[in-house]
């Protein structure tokens, strides 16, 4: 059988933490930041854990591997 590839584009944009955990970046912060209120903005910062489901997800596009 051949080997599961790395999704890339799934590598560049997620992490698995060491409990297993994937991690992302909150949408909607690269551009168009002046409309949003202050407090929106603080609330877009960091990384959020997604849900379980599209956790296994991920994890199975990633096979293993992520920085």
């Amino acid at each position: 059988m051949p080997k599961q590839k790395t999704h890339k584009a799934s590598k560049k944009r997620f992490r698995v933490t060491a409990n297993g955990k994937v991690m992302h970046r909150q949408a909607g912060t690269s551009h168009l930041l002046s409309r949003m209120t202050h407090k929106r903005k603080r609330n877009l910062r960091g990384t959020t854990a997604l849900c379980k489901v599209e956790a296994t997800r991920i994890k199975r596009a990633l096979a293993g591997n992520s920085y």
